[in-house]
């Protein structure tokens, strides 16, 4: 790998240094990465959405995390937007890096000097008798009246990390406005190395603080988390489809089964409608908590995608209890809420492990990664639908057992399924292995529509491919 040199700054890309005049400069990975790609491809204008898939191939992040970084660049850089020395803004269509005298080195083996400590950002405060606190905090908690208005704020908040969190969090006390000011910096903190903790427990009026910052992260990535929902929903319907025309062509196949060909579509209907409804509610509860949670992820994660299931299955107990009852008179105890937490739960804890290294934004790991991400969601589905099962919750399938039991000549009992299992009926094993696979279906379904990542389509002449408030 080569380094490179330009003006009183080295990059190398092999030690992951960023060093100015012999002082390491800090920078997050993502960051750095950013720096790194905007030098290798100097002679071109980068496109915003090539930035996208090189630096954050892996997660979906929100568009004003590009703008971020590039604010954060030029402000280590000491560089100016108006007259960039480094990073030009391309209008509507991207970023290039216009130094004109970068030496590549094509050898970065040979020893050099080692950094010294770390240095804060450059920052052009002026005089050193004037306050640099208080001008910042004083757009921290402005009003913001325009898209600018909230960059102006989040800017102030990150330099004032640079200055010192613990500081700026002592004067900015209670005056007007504190909330979202202790919110904007709790969520620019992950963006700068130097930044200090920002707690919420034991500061003025933490519920405000936390009704502030969970409104931010949601308002930033609305539409990320509305598609993940639709893909969480369209994962978990398509899983149960196959479930329910594998499902009715095995019944209708197995000796001694009266069931006719036609009930595979018809259990495909009713898979896909509870896989469509159960994928909803746990996919919403999943992309909600992974928005807004980035201290304390995994509990968020269970605990997002428990609730989302337990409502969802709270509210199609209901409904299925009062179209049995109200269409065909059949009085049956059906589930739902139990099953759509437990569920649900071991659903979030599958994802919080397959992502544990995010923390900058939605996960969408690519090809096999996706499938090796969706394994131990569909393995704890699995499980956590056994024990439901073992435990006398009936899921899908159960329940179309339960309800042709009780209506008088139905044909899609699943007796002949626990025979060719060998139990003279549809018993516990029966019970076991066809929740357990139910489960695991449905976990890789949901999955694998939650982790789907949008395609990026060309934007209309004259816009720029994502909207984006120049930094």
């Amino acid at each position: 790998m080569p380094r490179y040199r330009f003006s009183d700054f080295t990059v190398s890309p092999r030690t992951r240094l960023f060093v100015r005049s012999g002082r390491e400069l800090p920078l997050i990975p993502r960051y750095f990465d950013l720096l790194v790609f905007l030098i290798e491809h100097r002679h071109e204008a980068v496109h915003r959405r090539d930035i996208f898939d090189r630096v954050w191939s892996d997660i979906i992040v929100s568009d004003s995390a590009l703008s971020q970084a590039i604010r954060t660049l030029r402000r280590t850089l000491g560089d100016d937007s108006r007259e960039p020395r480094f990073i030009r803004t391309v209008s509507r269509h991207g970023y290039r890096f216009v130094c004109a005298d970068v030496i590549e080195e094509e050898d970065d083996d040979d020893a050099w000097p080692a950094p010294t400590a770390s240095a804060p950002a450059v920052l052009a405060h002026g005089d050193g008798n004037v306050d640099a606190f208080e001008p910042l905090l004083e757009r921290l908690t402005r009003v913001p009246l325009s898209a600018s208005d909230e960059d102006d704020r989040r800017e102030a908040a990150e330099i004032l990390h640079t200055l010192g969190t613990s500081e700026a969090l002592q004067r900015l006390g209670t005056r007007p406005g504190h909330a979202i000011a202790r919110a904007l910096l709790r969520d620019a903190r992950w963006e700068l190395p130097e930044a200090c903790e920002v707690p919420i427990l034991g500061s003025p009026a933490p519920f405000a603080v936390a009704r502030a910052l969970v409104a931010l992260r949601l308002r930033r990535v609305a539409r990320m988390v509305a598609v993940r929902w639709v893909g969480a929903s369209a994962g978990g319907g398509l899983a149960g489809v196959a479930a329910g025309v594998a499902g009715g062509a095995i019944l209708a196949a197995a000796p001694g089964s009266a069931a006719p060909i036609a009930v595979a579509p018809v259990l495909a209907v009713i898979g896909g409608a509870c896989g469509a409804i159960g994928g909803a509610g746990v996919g919403a509860g999943l992309s909600v908590a992974e928005a807004v949670a980035r201290s304390r992820r995994g509990a968020a994660l269970v605990g997002g995608a428990a609730l989302g299931g337990g409502l969802v299955g709270v509210a199609a107990q209901w409904m299925a209890r009062w179209m049995l009852l109200a269409l065909v008179g059949v009085r049956l105890d059906v589930g739902g809420g139990l099953e759509g937490l437990a569920i649900g739960a071991a659903a979030g804890a599958g994802y919080a492990v397959a992502t544990r290294r995010t923390h900058d934004g939605l996960a969408a790991p690519r090809g096999r990664r996706r499938l090796r991400a969706a394994a131990p969601i569909a393995v704890l589905c699995g499980l956590a639908a056994l024990a439901v099962t073992l435990g006398g919750r009936p899921l899908v399938g159960g329940t179309v057992h339960e309800i042709a039991k009780a209506a008088r000549g139905s044909q899609v009992t699943l007796a002949p399924l626990g025979r060719l299992i060998g139990e003279p009926d549809f018993g516990p094993v029966s019970r076991a292995i066809i929740g357990a696979g139910e489960g695991a279906l449905f976990g890789l379904g949901l999955a694998l529509g939650l982790m789907r990542r949008p395609t990026t389509a060309e934007p209309p002449s004259g816009t720029s491919h994502q909207t984006l408030t120049e930094p």
